[in-house]
């Protein structure tokens, strides 16, 4: 059993998944690898939140756990509550529970109302409440209005919050009111820089210790050790996902050129394709595609040998990030970039850091 490596992290069930079981071998092994933290995404097929939370905290005994992320709006918040609590005592207090704000078109598909800044720092104040064990009567706010809500008035528990943050506003309420802010995958250094400044000066205004506000950086890790065809996957395809879904926004957070989106969007195969690229495109579609996205668009990853892939896990750091989300690949892909980060680690570096994701420090220093 390695080290457990509290600054570093992995998303179970990575792309599409044949089946949520894979999520076994995969959180067993990244405990044994000494990963330290499990992040889990929503997508509303084989990959429910609260279901994966718990089989995750059932066959781990150390990891972190966090959704990253999960939306206010889909379940009424004496259930979300109840999920959190339910993982937050069944995990010995390992569970953050992490929001995020949807995708606009997804949302507006399903017939569910665009989610505002407002109603996500009402709800995590609902839910701190009701941690608490208040009982929450009348409750008329951004996030909705409940005659009563109340789990269970003996709590009096603290579980922390994780956000998934991508523009300014975003940034700072993560500052304001979470405990831990997630960033999006393809950052450039500037952004990324530019994201924790924001993060940790929201917090400091808000009267709260910035160092106690996580920053994960969501770094996109495809070593050279895997197949031409997975890493094109993993790189042309998700970042093709990405600006399928809201490249506008990716365009504008990195200050890239508008003008490239718009010749991405307006090539047949990416105007007429079905679906997800980096689930549904083959080969040849995600080798056409690459052609369309700039090197530089792809260059903030962690790509190459594991001795490339571990200097820029550690730049992610250096640039302020608390901790580095390997995104995209699965513990087995990770290993021998886990091995080479493990190798040159400084475990005093980080020290500090709780395994619960979200986890504040000052409230383990000082407990």
């Amino acid at each position: 059993m390695t080290e457990q490596m509290n600054e570093i992290a992995f998303y179970t069930l990575a792309g599409a998944p044949e089946s949520p079981r894979d999520l076994i071998p995969e959180v067993r092994a990244a405990e044994d690898m000494g990963i330290g933290s499990c992040f889990i995404s929503e997508r509303f097929n084989i990959k429910e939140a609260a279901t994966i939370s718990g089989a995750v905290g059932a066959v781990s005994e150390k990891l972190g756990i966090a959704t990253a992320a999960t939306n206010h709006n889909t379940r009424h918040p004496v259930v979300t509550g109840a999920y959190a609590s339910t993982m937050h005592f069944l995990t010995g207090g390992r569970f953050s529970l992490g929001l995020g704000r949807g995708i606009d078109v997804m949302f507006d598909a399903f017939g569910l109302p665009r989610i505002k800044t407002a109603e996500i720092e009402d709800f995590v104040s609902l839910m701190r409440r009701l941690h608490r064990g208040e009982t929450i009567m009348g409750h008329s706010g951004p996030a909705g209005s409940w005659p009563v809500l109340r789990l269970d008035p003996g709590f009096d528990e603290y579980i922390p919050m994780t956000f998934t943050a991508f523009g300014p506003n975003s940034l700072q309420l993560g500052g304001r009111v979470f405990d831990a802010v997630v960033l999006h995958t393809f950052f450039t250094d500037e952004t990324t820089v530019r994201a924790v400044e924001t993060v940790k000066k929201a917090a400091e205004e808000a009267g709260r210790n910035p160092d106690d506000v996580r920053v994960w950086s969501c770094f996109a890790t495809i070593g050279d050790h895997l197949p031409e065809a997975v890493r094109l996957k993993k790189t042309v395809g998700r970042m093709a996902t990405y600006l399928q879904a809201y490249g506008d926004l990716m365009v504008k957070t990195n200050n890239w050129d508008p003008a490239v989106l718009k010749r991405f969007r307006e090539d047949d195969l990416v105007a007429n394709f079905k679906g997800a690229l980096d689930q549904n495109g083959t080969t040849q579609d995600l080798e056409h595609v690459a052609n369309l996205i700039p090197e530089e668009w792809l260059a903030p990853a962690a790509t190459g040998t594991p001795a490339q892939c571990v200097e820029a896990i550690n730049h992610q750091l250096d640039l302020g990030c608390d901790g580095v989300i390997l995104h995209g690949a699965s513990p087995t892909d990770l290993a021998p970039i886990v091995s080479a980060y493990a190798a040159q680690r400084d475990a005093t570096r980080f020290a500090h850091l709780p395994a619960n994701p979200a986890m504040p420090p000052s409230m383990v220093l000082s407990s």
